[in-house]
């Protein structure tokens, strides 16, 4: 049986990436083919508030089972900072490369780039079906902030950002050795645990 699981995106990267996490007992596509859909205001104040926000809203409109991501950067030595805003910390346009230009000007700032700067990349997933809220998933890795980009895969945060244990950023990791320990694939995989059963049962 192949699960059909909508995504509340339009981030093909991020689609591509559940996907191949999730692996073939899914078909994960996105809004992409749905520009009916409108913006969701991310107007929560967690993750968590925000990802059930989009995962509801999506899920009135379209039929089955729609999951929403909400995922960000916290770096300790900015409070937490970008947090819910990672997407938008350099404006709403903003290329990765800029939002990883902000975030390192902000660590020079601070006067916190010569130690490596403890982070975690978080994420929380939302599952809805017909409006409702099935569950939230969340996901979280330790790491620090590297003084500079490293690597050219992934997206987002990803070259800045070195998994506790390694020397590599997610920039340098093979996309196959991430998507076993990200915060994104932590979370998913509670999300497989909690969705398969009730998949089975909705057949």
């Amino acid at each position: 049986m192949v699960i059909d699981l909508l995504v509340a995106t339009r981030n093909a990267h991020k689609t591509e990436e559940i996907q191949r996490i999730l692996g073939p007992q899914f078909n994960v596509t996105d809004l992409a083919a749905h520009p009916e859909i409108p913006h969701i205001a991310e107007s929560g104040t967690t993750f968590q508030e925000n990802a059930i926000l989009k995962a509801v809203a999506v899920s009135k409109r379209m039929p089955g089972f729609v999951i929403a991501d909400d995922s960000g950067l916290e770096v300790e030595a900015l409070g937490g900072a970008p947090g819910i805003h990672s997407a938008r910390y350099a404006g709403m346009n903003a290329t990765d490369q800029e939002k990883t230009d902000k975030l390192l000007k902000e660590l020079t700032r601070a006067g916190a780039t010569k130690n490596a700067p403890r982070a975690r990349f978080r994420c929380v997933l939302a599952l809805a079906y017909k409006g409702n809220v099935l569950g939230a998933f969340e996901g979280i890795i330790e790491g620090q902030i590297a003084d500079r980009p490293h690597g050219s895969h992934g997206f987002g945060y990803d070259p800045i950002f070195m998994p506790e244990g390694f020397q590599q950023t997610f920039g340098e990791l093979a996309p196959a050795e991430k998507n076993q320990l990200s915060h994104r694939a932590r979370a998913l995989e509670k999300l497989r645990t909690f969705l398969i059963p009730r998949a089975v049962m909705k057949k």
